[in-house]
């Protein structure tokens, strides 16, 4: 659909606001990075003030009906935050309407800029938005008066049961020095949980609320609860709000939901009835998958949708999650990133929202708030924001207060945090080891090591089965008796799992990675092999896990290197009373090296081997390590990457994404508390300067790779400054899809400073004029050795183009130049042709001046060196190709490789192009692919190959629109011509004859061949093309020239 034309087809006429081009790029942007709601509709209400938010509700008051819409009352809007005034608007006025309304109300306060934002978003939204309804909100139940009184006491009951439960400190509660201190930004989720999403504009029905563990989801549910229950969530919504733990819905074998839900509404069962009735009332708030085991019923046969029927839990909690009970039904689902697995299969179209626990400055107030003295509050700031993975741990605020806590005490103590502390782990090790039951002024009786040992064997089972919650039997496997339970309860490393008797969790689930991790180490002198030995499987789901996917082992791995610290596990010793054995050290350095050959987003393996911190075993893991592939969008990863990448000696290629700022260091003397960065970023400027350092120490370092980044000047300075160090051997440079801000002149005149580099492409980035004229002023420099330029889709000027053209004309080490998406005018391509290229490609270029004398000239004259010519993606029709076939026909043409892939090319020119290939003896490879040559053309392009000492040895023919008609004439072809290497026919329809008939016509041949027919590969046999992969070969056109 074609824009929307906003002053038309609406009940009311929007503004003829018409801002300029350069208000309407000031415009702050919407975007995921401002919002979690990447997807939510009217994102700019944010922007108005409290006052301003007022004054719109006051104005949609007073709107008038309109047909399609419901008349909004105040007590509708007179709490309603700026989420549930979308909702509520959305609901009222059906389709396009509530922008309509919106629109008027923001030109009735002047906010013509949200008046543009209203109309950009109609314009992206109208297509796919639902008509107009009659009654758009639907029909309430209608309750009796009595019913009132029931629903009003379900309300007290909720909001007694869920302020007791929020008011209440549950942990740790035998430490005076504990304080919550709440996130307010996860109160501000409140309002927004089910803001209307693109493209429809529709509220959400399954929103996921996912987040680490003790992060803060389920206290946002019980607030949830608690502010339906006082009418502040979603006033305007007819909703009955029920929170259901997955523990109440398998502590019985088989139940309704109708019962489930009539027990948390005692007294008033017919209630719960009539309410189960109208679904699309239901809000259900469902938490705990991780607390129970259950494989959820996947199969359709087996769900139900009636709510009233009896059902086993997995088959109920199945019907819900999918959907096929109460579709109407508005979900809220709290997970950990472990459980998504399970429900991923079953879930329909969810929203999801990340709760992210304390940010990075939320720490610092938390330490400031902690510590309360100023110095003290610095230096524990300053010790964690160099440990960026203790750091990250801080964002769970009860972890948070765990790492003050141990801080404080050894500050107290004069200790040095960096030699007490040589890593996470040992912070985790100090606390448990502070709390875990011991005998006063001594170290752990018999029983009590035993205690231990049976800890650490129940979570390392529990993590290796994802399994978080443990009955009695767990218990007595794990040699846990009842006064073991109570003392390891009032520690705080358990907690009991509340509505189902004897059973229990650890405190936090990192206290559960801890132990498990502990297992590995702790030395068994009563056995004959006093360690438990971890085998190679279990190593290898430890280690060998790519960073980009989420590994419910990964803190537990991660604590095991770090207890593999020497450091850290003489610690550990002293502060458990134990012997550790190191004896599963070997075996997690041989899967190291063998995980540290692949190559992902920073590897877990990378986070492991900073924990460790000893740098023989970081050496040896990473010896083999030729690739690495780095993602780096968090403190953590420049950090980890800095480290390790220094240790990968024989590192040959480097590929890196940049997402985070890294801005220039500061005195890191400053108050790290009162600085207007953030935590880390000093730092991380500094991790920085190590990364590139490896670009001047590694001599075998040859490539770089940059994509998808951006960088501050200060970081861009840095890594051009490593590539001019003369030790640095960097043959091969590409950035792509980069800012282009990134390609500074500084950066450019690496061209000119390092005598290695022979490669460099950018694609997909605005190559600025300075960028461009430093380019250039390098190619005609004697020091640039470059051999390889390849500039696509750059949006390059073509006066710029013109320069590059005119300054190759003297160099004479360029040998390759691909430009794709440029425009060369007639001058341009004369200056290219006056150069000693040996491969030129001009792929989707200005189509007027392809054909032209200066560029097929030289390729009838006895000084030109091209082999190798691509002309892809550029209409040149069969008219401009007439000129290049009669150049091709001259014997002292040196062109091997022709790509005219996609050329609008058709059977009428064949027979020119036969003729070429019957007399010219040089080409090798001719790409044809794309182009609608038809049966006819390539019946005539066989007849040019018949002879028997044609030259070519590529031909790719692949989605020429040709059929079985032609194979008769190609079988013909392949007899005669044995120089064939390589066919390509795939993407046409030449059927099952067409094939029969081929592979009986290689079988025949004398010599070997490798023919493509779309999705079958017949290899008769394999000559000097065997190493190449077959699907990359179609691709050929512009690979090639390389």
């Amino acid at each position: 659909m074609s824009d929307v034309n906003l002053n038309s087809g609406s009940s009311s006429s929007f503004s003829s606001f018409s801002p300029s081009p350069s208000f309407i790029s000031s415009l702050p942007s919407l975007s995921s990075s401002t919002s979690p709601f990447e997807n939510g509709v009217m994102l700019y209400m944010l922007y108005l003030s409290n006052e301003e938010l007022q004054r719109f509700k006051q104005l949609l008051v007073e709107e008038n009906p309109r047909p399609g819409s419901v008349q909004i009352t105040w007590n509708q809007v007179k709490t309603a935050r700026w989420g549930e005034v979308v909702h509520l608007l959305i609901e009222s006025f059906s389709g396009r309407l509530a922008w309509d309304v919106t629109h008027d109300i923001f030109a009735k306060m002047n906010q013509m800029e949200l008046c543009l934002r209203v109309q950009m978003e109609l314009n992206d939204l109208l297509p796919h938005l639902e008509p107009e309804e009659l009654n758009p909100r639907g029909t309430q139940v209608n309750l009796e008066e009595e019913e009132s009184d029931g629903i009003q006491a379900y309300r007290l009951h909720v909001m007694d049961q869920y302020s007791a439960l929020l008011n209440k400190t549950m942990w740790p509660g035998n430490h005076e020095d504990f304080f919550y201190q709440d996130i307010p930004r996860h109160a501000g989720l409140l309002p927004c949980l089910f803001l209307p999403r693109r493209p429809q504009g529709r509220q959400p029905k399954t929103v996921i609320l996912q987040g680490v563990a003790g992060v803060g989801k389920t206290t946002l549910a019980r607030k949830v609860m608690l502010e339906w229950a006082e009418n502040k969530f979603y006033p305007h919504k007819v909703w009955y709000a029920f929170y259901v733990h997955c523990r109440e819905v398998v502590q019985v074998d088989r139940q309704s939901l109708y019962e489930l839900m009539a027990r948390k509404w005692p007294m008033s069962q017919a209630l719960v009835s009539k309410v189960m009735s109208k679904p699309e009332q239901l809000l259900l708030l469902l938490d705990g998958f991780e607390e129970v085991t259950l494989t959820l019923a996947d199969r359709p046969e087996d769900l139900s949708e009636d709510w009233s029927q009896k059902l086993p839990a997995s088959v109920l909690l199945a019907s819900l999650l999918s959907r096929r009970m109460l579709p109407e039904a508005t979900l809220l689902i709290l997970l950990r990133a472990s459980s998504w697995k399970t429900l991923k299969p079953i879930l329909k179209c969810p929203s999801f929202i990340t709760l992210t626990g304390f940010s990075m400055s939320e720490r610092a107030q938390y330490f400031r708030t902690y510590f309360g003295n100023k110095r003290q509050a610095n230096e524990a700031l300053g010790f964690v924001t160099g440990n960026t993975i203790l750091f990250s741990m801080c964002q769970v605020p009860v972890v948070c207060w765990m790492v003050c806590s141990c801080l404080k005490q050894q500050m107290e103590k004069g200790a040095s945090l960096a030699h007490v502390y040589p890593n996470a782990t040992a912070v985790f090790a100090q606390y448990l080891s502070s709390v875990f039951p011991t005998k006063a002024g001594s170290l752990p009786s018999e029983s009590h090591q035993e205690q231990l040992k049976g800890l650490c064997h129940m979570a390392a089972e529990g993590m290796w089965n994802i399994r978080w919650v443990f009955d009695k039997k767990d218990l007595e496997r794990a040699k846990l008796d009842e006064s073991a339970v109570v003392t390891l309860l009032s520690a705080n490393i358990f907690r009991k799992v509340a509505g189902r008797e004897d059973c229990y969790a650890f405190a936090l689930l990192s206290f559960q990675e801890f132990f498990a991790a502990l297992l590995y180490v702790l030395h068994f002198p009563q056995r004959l092999c006093n360690l438990q030995v971890l085998d190679c499987a279990q190593a290898i789901r430890l280690i060998a896990h790519p960073g980009r996917k989420r590994n419910h082992l990964a803190h537990m791995g991660l604590f095991l290197f770090g207890l593999l610290n020497e450091r850290c596990a003489r610690a550990v010793e002293l502060s458990f009373g134990c012997r550790l054995s190191l004896g599963n050290k070997k075996k997690l350095l041989k899967v190291a090296a063998l995980s540290a050959t692949m190559h992902h987003r920073v590897p877990q393996l990378f986070y492991f081997l900073h924990e460790i911190q000893e740098e023989a075993f970081v050496s040896h893991a990473l010896h083999d390590c030729h690739k690495a592939t780095l993602f780096m969008s968090k403190y953590k990863d420049m950090q980890v990457s800095a480290f390790c990448l220094k240790h990968c000696q024989h590192l040959r290629e480097m590929e890196l994404t940049v997402t985070l700022t890294i801005t220039k260091a500061s005195s890191l003397d400053s108050d790290p508390l009162s600085c207007t960065k953030p935590e880390g970023s000093d730092r991380c400027f500094l991790w920085w300067q190590d990364l590139c350092s490896v670009f001047r120490t590694h001599g075998n370092l040859e490539a770089l790779t940059v994509t998808n980044s951006f960088m501050e000047p200060d970081a861009v300075t840095v890594l051009s400054t490593a590539l001019k160090h003369p030790q640095c051997r960097l043959r091969k440079l590409i950035f792509r899809h980069v800012k282009s801000s990134l390609l500074t002149e500084d950066l450019m005149q690496v061209l000119m400073k390092n005598p290695y580099l022979r490669y460099l492409e950018i694609q997909g980035t605005e190559v600025g004029h300075e960028a461009m004229e430093t380019l250039c002023t390098a190619l005609k420099c004697w020091q640039c050795f470059l051999q390889c330029l390849r500039l696509e889709d750059c949006s390059v000027t073509p006066k710029s183009l013109l320069d590059l053209a005119r300054n190759l004309k003297s160099n004479l080490h360029l040998k390759t130049l691909m430009l794709r998406s440029s425009s060369l005018d007639n001058s341009g391509i004369y200056y290219l042709s006056l150069t000693q290229l040996e491969r030129l490609s001009l792929e989707n270029c200005d189509t007027a001046l392809l054909c032209c004398d200066s560029l097929i000239l030289p390729l009838k004259s006895n000084n030109n060196t091209l082999t190798h010519l691509s002309l892809a993606e550029n209409a040149l029709n069969d008219e401009g190709a007439k000129q290049l076939w009669n150049a091709l026909q001259h014997t002292i043409c040196p062109l091997q490789r022709l790509v005219l892939r996609n050329c609008a090319l058709t059977s009428d020119c064949c027979q020119d192009m036969a003729s070429v290939l019957d007399k010219n003896k040089n080409l090798r490879s001719l790409d044809l692919g794309f182009n609608n040559l038809k049966d006819e053309g390539v019946i005539l392009l066989c007849k040019g190959l018949m002879s028997l000492d044609s030259g070519l040895q590529i031909l790719e023919l692949d989605r020429c629109l040709f059929t079985s008609i032609c194979c008769q004439a190609m079988a013909s072809m392949l007899l005669n011509h044995q120089n064939l290497r390589y066919l390509d026919l795939s993407k046409n329809d030449i059927g099952p004859s067409g094939m029969l008939l081929l592979r009986e016509t290689f079988e025949k041949r004398k010599s070997r061949a490798k023919v493509v027919l779309g999705p079958l590969v017949w290899k008769i046999s394999i000559s000097i093309f065997e190493e190449m992969d077959l699907p990359a070969l179609s691709q050929k056109a512009r690979d090639d020239m390389e």
